[in-house]
């Protein structure tokens, strides 16, 4: 198990890249659990969401391909330019700056849940994490621009709803360099559907980049008998920097 752990640990921009998502995406197949027990449930009667969670590759390279099939990104001409003028070297994410939302990375993530607070601790990049407050509160009238912006939720029936604004405009969707901009809402429903498994959408509204709000769909699986480990960006991705040279063009 220990060669599993440093192998899912290594730096993204150093593994060979295999189908879907290189040798720290592969390591954790190993780790995803097979069961299809009933989803377990709070003391309240929750759903409880807590675990160590693996990403969805349709939210790391291109989030086209999150979309339902046949669809495509309503996205302005003015952001289909960025998005084609932009090159992987210049990405925060490879730059050790936070990954944003939904974008993910191919390591595991954690939900540490309360009643009144909701954790996602990220093992990736920056080693982040974001708070999502279920205490009833409003967002804060007057906020600066954050990365992962400010996020409240609620329950609805089985899916933890989480509604976030006060983004910066800063963080890119995608390895393909998709913009958004800090008028960017995003809605997203999450509903583990049994033990090992828990499906997610995210509506994304952003009338400065897109011409319209559109959906993503994913999924992510527990992994089971392992943790989140350290994980410092600035120790293992800047080095690699000067090796990035056009642009990545996987979905």
């Amino acid at each position: 198990m220990a060669g599993v752990f440093a192998v899912a640990c290594l730096p993204a921009l150093g593994q060979v890249q295999a189908e879907g998502g290189g040798q720290a995406l592969a390591a954790l197949v190993h780790l995803q659990s097979k069961s299809t027990a009933a989803t377990p449930r709070t003391s309240d009667g929750k759903p409880d969401l807590s675990g160590i969670w693996g990403p969805d590759v349709h939210f790391m390279y291109d989030i086209s391909s999150a979309l339902k099939p046949g669809d495509t990104l309503p996205i302005r001409p003015d952001a289909a330019k960025i998005t084609r003028d932009r090159m992987s070297k210049d990405d925060p994410d490879a730059n050790c700056l936070p990954s944003g939302i939904p974008r993910m990375t191919p390591y595991p993530w954690k939900i540490v849940q309360t009643p009144s607070l909701i954790l996602f601790l990220y093992e990736g990049n920056m080693h982040s994490y974001r708070q999502i407050f279920m205490d009833g509160r409003d967002h804060p009238k007057d906020m600066d621009p954050t990365w992962f912006g400010d996020s409240i939720g609620k329950w609805d029936g089985d899916a933890l709803v989480v509604d976030t604004v006060g983004f910066n405009d800063k963080a890119w969707f995608d390895d393909a360099a998709h913009p958004h901009t800090e008028k960017l809402h995003v809605t997203e429903r999450y509903r583990r559907v049994d033990f090992g498994h828990m499906d997610f959408d995210v509506t994304i509204d952003d009338p400065g980049a897109y011409t319209r709000p559109f959906t993503l769909y994913g999924h992510s699986h527990l992994l089971e008998h392992t943790e989140i480990m350290e994980y410092v960006c600035l120790e293992n991705h800047q080095q690699d920097l000067v090796h990035i040279v056009g642009k990545d063009a996987r979905k």
